[in-house]
């Protein structure tokens, strides 16, 4: 009951004429740059992140969380239209939402991906209004290396998921973790990196690397590879679903969503890992005419990706409100919109600042219920929306980046610091290095440092105080398994290659 009530009590908070304001602004928002190649949720919170100085917390929160549904959402309508994933998590969407657009049923594939949608986004909100205090529960009892452990798992199960390859996810985690020593320690008083410069003694703010790494590097990047061909969106009507649709789609919803939420709440897991999940079991699943559709267009492949793909963006609030651990971009950028608060997601943020996390939620059921009202009637004109020149749109992106990092504090430096890090954001992406490792690496660095030399202090120096504990031990061996996982697989993967030539290699005969 104490958790309904106060949920009941964020609905108050929500409901109130000017959050719901910042809702609408989030959710379309939040669409409109999903809907856009190349422009995520992660790149939209990182250039809003200066309104944090004079909007409410509760206001900007509720607005960030619409981005992210929205721009969760919005990915699969390039996805259908375009056959370019406006998201990563929307790839397997377009594997039979844009054959469905292709043979004239694009109305459909984009109404089921919105109930899709909608569905799965409302029972993963109510799947972590339960678990969030089970959580919190349990982390109350951590102690320092505990949270040093959990900091290592999520720079490892990051790192190693984000990435193409291991080592690239641990070079970019290892450049965010060199930006955030940057300043003065606070535990000797000493100035590090700060190259004589006295506005970085401070430290670099969080503002300014989320928008250098993720706004002006991705606008370099795309315009550094522009085509000005006009991209070929398949024409879409008003967005709706036949009763055959209706009966095809509402299973592939419920397993989409059973199998997003737990992997958006575990570190790492992400949301590409259960769409290709689901889309697998919805194939294996399918009998008679959606059997045959597969490959051409099957409704089911689009309703159990997109339904996963949303229920992780739930399940991925669960670890970053309740232990301060972001498993996504998003969520590390939502990290650094609460430090510019003051705020220290955890434990701690629902028994001091509950009205905050409840709102925050309740407001997901509402941006949900305004998702599936824009996005039914509006389909076409989202699909006019990919035509804007990506010249002009990543143009006024740098500029509203310049000018938000300038109004943070007023000096010329942050914005000779906010284009070297556009300039290192593209040489990322450049070279393959994934951008999320660096930001979580910069914001959860100087943490695990502290809680690292508190818990050798408590252990008088002693490293195995570090392993001491059974939530540490389990964390750290969590921890090399995520750093693991991929070589394992892909070692496995050239044994079982290596098997099947052989299986096939003639045996010569002998005259």
């Amino acid at each position: 009951m104490g958790s309904f009530q106060l949920l009941m009590d964020g609905f108050a908070a929500a409901l109130t004429p000017v959050n719901l304001l910042y809702a609408l602004v989030g959710v379309t928002l939040g669409t409109l740059v999903g809907v856009l190649p190349g422009i995520g949720p992660a790149m939209t919170v990182a250039l809003l992140l200066p309104i944090t100085f004079t909007v409410p917390p509760a206001s900007a929160f509720i607005m960030f969380a619409g981005i992210y549904y929205g721009g969760m959402y919005g990915g699969s309508t390039t996805s259908i239209l375009l056959n370019t994933p406006g998201e990563s998590s929307s790839m397997i969407t377009a594997l039979e939402g844009n054959k469905m657009a292709r043979r004239g049923r694009a109305a459909q594939a984009l109404a089921t991906a919105a109930v899709g949608s909608f569905v799965a986004g409302t029972i993963a909100t109510a799947l972590l209004v339960v678990a969030a205090p089970a959580v919190v529960s349990f982390a109350i009892s951590f102690g320092p290396e505990d949270y040093f452990a959990l900091a290592i798992l999520a720079f490892t199960a990051v790192s190693s998921v984000l990435s193409r390859s291991v080592v690239r996810g641990l070079a970019s985690l290892g450049l965010g973790l060199v930006i955030g020593l940057i300043g003065i320690d606070q535990q000797t008083g000493q100035a590090r990196l700060t190259l004589g410069v006295p506005q970085l003694l401070d430290g670099i703010d969080v503002v300014i690397v989320a928008v250098g790494l993720f706004a002006v590097g991705e606008a370099l990047y795309v315009a550094s590879r522009l085509r000005h061909a006009a991209p070929e969106v398949v024409p879409v009507g008003r967005a709706w679903m036949g009763r055959a649709d209706w009966r095809r789609s509402w299973l592939p919803w419920l397993r989409g969503t059973a199998l997003g939420f737990p992997f958006g709440a575990l570190p790492g897991g992400g949301a590409e890992i259960p769409t290709f999940l689901s889309y697998a079991a919805e194939k294996r699943l399918a009998k008679g005419v959606a059997k045959e559709e597969y490959g051409k267009g099957a409704i089911e492949g689009v309703a159990g990706p997109e339904a996963a793909n949303n229920a992780s963006a739930a399940g991925t609030l669960v670890p970053l409100l309740t232990l301060g651990l972001p498993t996504s971009a998003t969520a590390a950028i939502l990290l650094a919109a609460f430090q510019q608060y003051g705020l220290q997601p955890g434990p701690q943020l629902f028994d001091h600042n509950p009205a905050l996390v409840w709102a925050m939620i309740a407001s997901l059921f509402v941006g949900n219920t305004m998702l599936l009202v824009l996005n039914l009637p509006l389909a076409p004109l989202w699909a006019r929306v990919l035509r804007i020149p990506r010249s002009y749109l990543y143009a006024g992106i740098v500029l509203f980046a310049a000018l938000g990092v300038y109004a943070v504090n007023g000096t010329v430096v942050d914005l000779f610091v906010l284009y070297v890090l556009g300039l290192l954001g593209f040489s990322m992406r450049r070279f393959g290095l994934p951008v999320a490792p660096a930001v979580i690496g910069m914001i959860l660095g100087p943490m695990a440092e502290i809680q690292l030399r508190r818990a050798l202090a408590i252990g008088a120096g002693d490293v195995s105080v570090l392993v001491r504990s059974p939530i540490a031990a389990v964390l750290l061996a969590l921890a090399l398994l995520a750093l693991l996982t991929p070589l394992l697989r892909r070692l496995m993967g050239r044994l079982m290659a290596r098997r099947g030539v052989d299986a096939v290699t003639p045996v010569s005969r002998e005259d």
